[in-house]
Order: structure tokens, then C-alpha cells, then sequence
């Protein structure tokens, strides 16, 4: 197929497979006529490196499941090199949650002491609506 039919089956860019086939992660093979020539692999290549970013993996860090892609395992993350990266992004998704709960109970803390301060008090008048 061609780089336009193989966007549109990945549901991306002709740009963004460019991008990719720039960055050594598409293969860049080229038909009699000069164009651009992808096949159902490339297909499984890309669907694996969309499927990673929208986890919130980096560009990069796809590299070693198309590596296992095209060294012919079944599924990219079926090689040593891939199964680092899961641990690796599940420590730094580890981080950020004990981060974000930290932040949460600070909030949550100023949100009580903010409210203990007026109790009874009146409601706040909102200063940025109802101007007529």
C-alpha cells in the first residue's frame, strides 16, 4: 500500500509516518515508481507505536517493541528490551501517582482550613460573573 492508504488505516498523518520513517522506526522502502510501499507489517508497527503513546510513552520508548516486531516475535512487547521499558514507565507512573496524591492531600488540607475559617459565614460573591 501506499504512504497515503497506510495513514488512513493507522489513523495518522502521511507527515507523521515521514517522521517516523525518519526516526528509523517505519521502514523506508520504495516501489519501481519511486513511492512509498508499506505492507500489513508496517500496519502492526505502527498500530503497536500509537498504542504506546497513547499509554504516554515517548516516542523512543516504542523502539524496542518494534524492534521485537520486526525480529519477527508476534507481539512487541515479547522481548527482554520491551519488558524494560514496561518497568520502567510503570516506576515513573508510580512517581507521579504517589506525587499527585501528595498534591491532592495538600489541597485537600487547604480546603479544610479555608473552610473552617468562616464557618457560618457568608457565601463568597463571585466577582467575575452577572455584570449587567
Amino acid at each position: 500500500m501506499r504512504i497515503g492508504e497506510l495513514a488512513a488505516r493507522a489513523g495518522t498523518t502521511t507527515r507523521t509516518l515521514r517522521y517516523y520513517e525518519s526516526r528509523g522506526l517505519l521502514p523506508a522502502r520504495r516501489g519501481d515508481n519511486g513511492y512509498r510501499t508499506y505492507d500489513e507489517e508496517d500496519l502492526k508497527l505502527l498500530r503497536q507505536i500509537r498504542t504506546l503513546q497513547d499509554f504516554g510513552f515517548e516516542l523512543e520508548e516504542t523502539r524496542p517493541f518494534v524492534e521485537c516486531l520486526r525480529a519477527g516475535h508476534p507481539e512487541g512487547d515479547s522481548c527482554p528490551a520491551s519488558l524494560v521499558v514496561y518497568r520502567h514507565k510503570l516506576a515513573e507512573l508510580d512517581t507521579l501517582i504517589e506525587q499527585l496524591t501528595s498534591v491532592r492531600g495538600q489541597v485537600a488540607a487547604q480546603l479544610a482550613r479555608a473552610e473552617a475559617a468562616v464557618p457560618g459565614g457568608p457565601e463568597p460573591k463571585c466577582e467575575l460573573g452577572g455584570r449587567g
